[in-house]
């Protein structure tokens, strides 16, 4: 076994042991009390000395901590970053054993957020342990975000590091979501809005007809749903196409009345050669279309309320460079991949700062039922981020 491998084989007991002890909390985003995990990790931290602290939101919320370990020479920041909040527990009869277990059978840990991702919290700790004793040797720091309020899609706890004046500017981020095969490099953006579709409002049994705001909306949502995007050309870098979902529509109560009015939830994938401009341009294409065939008494507006932008690494650029590297190292070979879904690396893209994610270890029932995290990769995985800290933080 290489040898950072077997050193990290001896530490992963008392990985799992904080793993265990964190997966036992509840924490599901924007349902449960962080404080109890957030404490929890705070512990751990402060029975080994590591320099720590709270991260609050515009309203003081608690929204994670960061642990920050300088290095002896001056140089680029890296961050890891895992979040402590978790997915809903869903259908809990559904589950053949409690969603708050933390015990291990077999390879197995289990329990929501075994697999995301609170047994890569564990990890970073440790590797923060480990590189506050390597300190001698490193130059810049490393940073360890352990976020919470992720779940919820706000990054509260992303959001509250990069406004901190206090912390140091990541050069780049590694973000420990789990499965050892593939290394996210890059993602698809998006674009957010409602639409605010209007019409008459009237008594269903009324001999007048009125054009209510549902029917308007149905046909916007087919005008939707046939708007051509474009395919990616042969040459693009970017392997995906651009992608428009509606995922929501909301209006009427009862049988006995016409709405007025009916919103509509737009979701907009991008891509580098499909930004925010170019989504909102189809939209109020469409809207201005519904306008035109089917007017209603007012105009159907449009409410932007989210954007994020397209990333892609290329494989020899840091931070993937080095955590492609030092995974290959210890006998693992994840594959770089771009995810059609967006996560907080797009949040980061947003902010220049490039961010890998998805490389852990394998894992089942994610956001779902029985959620596990099988420990058997554990060491190599665990190497393969300490290796790549080494590496970013060895050169100035």
């Amino acid at each position: 076994m290489d040898e950072n491998a077997a050193a990290a084989g001896r530490k992963c007991a008392s990985v799992i042991e904080l793993a265990r002890r964190l997966v036992r909390l509840p924490s599901r985003g924007g349902l449960d009390d962080y404080g109890p995990v957030l404490a929890a990790v705070e512990s751990w931290l402060a029975g080994r000395a590591l320099p720590h602290r709270r991260l609050h939101d515009p309203d003081g919320a608690p929204v994670g901590v960061v642990v920050e370990i300088p290095g002896a020479g001056p140089g680029r920041w890296w961050t890891l970053d895992a979040c402590l909040d978790t997915a809903p527990f869903g259908d809990e009869d559904a589950w053949s054993f409690p969603p708050t277990s933390g015990e291990v059978v077999g390879p197995w840990l289990l329990g929501r957020g075994a697999a995301d991702s609170k047994l890569a919290a564990a990890m970073f700790c440790h590797i923060a342990a480990d590189v506050r004793d390597e300190a001698a040797d490193t130059h810049g720091g490393l940073a360890v975000l352990l976020d919470v309020d992720e779940h919820t899609g706000a990054f509260g706890g992303a959001r509250a590091y990069l406004a901190d004046p206090r912390a140091p500017r990541p050069a780049g981020v590694m973000i420990g979501y789990p499965g050892p095969d593939e290394l996210v490099v890059g993602g698809r953006g998006l674009w957010r809005a409602r639409l605010h579709v209007h019409g008459t409002a009237g008594h269903s049994g009324s001999r007048a007809t009125v054009l209510g705001a549902i029917s308007r909306a149905a046909r916007l949502v087919g005008l939707l749903d046939g708007a051509e995007l474009p395919l990616p050309g042969p040459a693009s870098p970017f392997p995906l196409p651009p992608k428009l979902t509606v995922t929501a529509v909301h209006g009427g109560d009862g049988f006995s009345v016409t709405p007025d009015l009916c919103v509509i939830n737009v979701d907009v994938r991008l891509t580098p050669d499909f930004d925010a401009h170019d989504a909102e341009a189809l939209v109020r294409r469409a809207v201005d279309d519904l306008d035109e065939v089917l007017p209603g008494p007012r105009g159907t507006d449009v409410e932007p309320v989210a954007a994020w932008p397209p990333f892609r690494l290329r494989p020899d650029e840091e931070p993937a460079a080095a955590l492609l590297a030092a995974a290959h190292a210890v006998g693992l070979a994840p594959r770089p991949k771009t995810a059609g879904p967006s996560n907080i690396g797009n949040l980061l893209a947003g902010e220049g700062i490039p961010a890998t994610a998805g490389f852990g270890v394998r894992h089942e029932g994610l956001h779902g039922t029985d959620e596990r995290a099988d420990l058997t990769d554990l060491p190599l995985v665990y190497a393969a981020y300490h290796g790549a800290v080494r590496s970013l933080l060895a050169a100035p």
